[in-house]
C-alpha cells in the first residue's frame, strides 16, 4: 500500500473515530437535575442510549465496506471515496444544512397581555427544553433547531444566571419555533401533541403551537469542534511523507 494510501486511510479512520465519540454525547442540562428523574425518565434515557449503540455499529459495518472498496480501487476513487464519507459524517452529526419535510413547535406564552401586578413573563427553563428536545428524538427526529441554533449531539443546554443557553448563546425571549425534521411528519405531530411535555409547557404559561411543514431548512451546527487530535494524526503522517 503506497504512503498516500495510508495517509488517506489515517485521516477517515480519525474522522470516523471523532463523529463515533460525538454519538456518545447527549445534550443535557445541569447535572443537578439528573437526581430528580423519574422512572420514565430512566426509561427515555436508556432507550436513547440503545440507538445510539446501535447507529453506533451500523457506522462500525459502513467503515468496514470502506475499507473493502479501498483495497480494490485506484488512489483517485479513494480521495472521492474519503471525500463522501466525510461529507455524509459531517451531515450525519449535524454540521452542514439540511432541508426536508418536519413539524415546527412555536413555544409562546399562553397569557398575552402582561402587566406589573401579572405573574413573571414565562421563559423556557433548561430542564423543560431538554426533556423536549429527548422526546423529540425518542420520536424520531432526523434534525433539531432551536431558532437558529442547530442541537446536535455536543450542543449544551444550561442555565446561565437564570437564563436558559443553547450552543453557548442565549435563548431568544418568547414566543420561540423549533424545527424538527422527520420522514413522517404527521406521525411525529401526533406523537408531540400526545406528548408529556405539552403539559409540562403548560404549568409553565407556555403554549405549543405545532404545524406539519413540508419545507424546512435548518442551519448547520456552526461552533467549533475539538479537531486537535485530528489535526496532531494528519500532520504527523504528512511529516512521514
Amino acid at each position: 500500500m503506497s504512503k498516500r494510501s495510508k495517509w488517506l486511510m489515517s485521516i477517515i479512520f480519525a474522522i470516523i473515530g471523532f463523529m463515533v465519540a460525538i454519538q456518545f454525547q447527549t445534550a443535557s442540562s445541569e447535572p443537578e437535575l439528573r437526581d430528580t428523574r423519574d422512572q420514565w425518565e430512566v426509561r427515555q434515557e436508556l432507550q436513547e442510549q440503545q440507538k445510539l449503540q446501535q447507529e453506533l455499529l451500523e457506522q462500525i459495518t459502513s467503515a468496514d465496506r470502506i475499507l473493502e472498496e479501498y483495497d480494490e480501487v485506484s488512489d483517485e476513487e479513494k480521495l472521492e471515496t474519503l471525500k463522501g464519507s466525510i461529507e455524509q459524517l459531517e451531515q450525519q452529526a449535524g454540521l452542514t444544512t439540511v432541508e426536508g419535510s418536519g413539524i415546527t413547535i412555536k413555544l409562546a406564552p399562553i397569557f398575552q397581555e402582561w402587566e406589573e401586578d401579572a405573574p413573571a413573563y414565562p421563559t423556557v427553563s433548561t430542564s423543560l427544553l431538554t426533556h423536549l428536545i429527548n422526546e423529540l428524538n425518542t420520536f424520531g427526529a432526523e434534525g433539531i433547531a432551536v431558532g437558529e441554533e442547530r442541537v446536535v449531539s455536543l450542543s449544551p443546554i444550561r442555565n446561565v444566571n437564570g437564563d436558559t443557553y443553547v450552543n453557548n448563546r442565549p435563548m431568544q425571549p418568547l414566543p420561540v419555533e423549533i424545527k424538527v425534521l422527520t420522514s413522517n411528519p404527521k406521525k411525529m405531530l401526533d406523537y408531540v401533541n400526545a406528548s408529556r411535555s405539552r403539559d409540562m409547557f403548560a404549568l409553565d404559561d407556555i403554549s405549543m403551537d405545532v404545524q406539519t411543514e413540508k419545507n424546512l431548512k435548518l442551519p448547520g451546527y456552526d461552533d467549533n469542534l475539538q479537531l486537535g487530535i485530528l489535526e496532531h494524526d494528519s500532520s504527523k503522517e504528512t511529516g512521514e511523507n
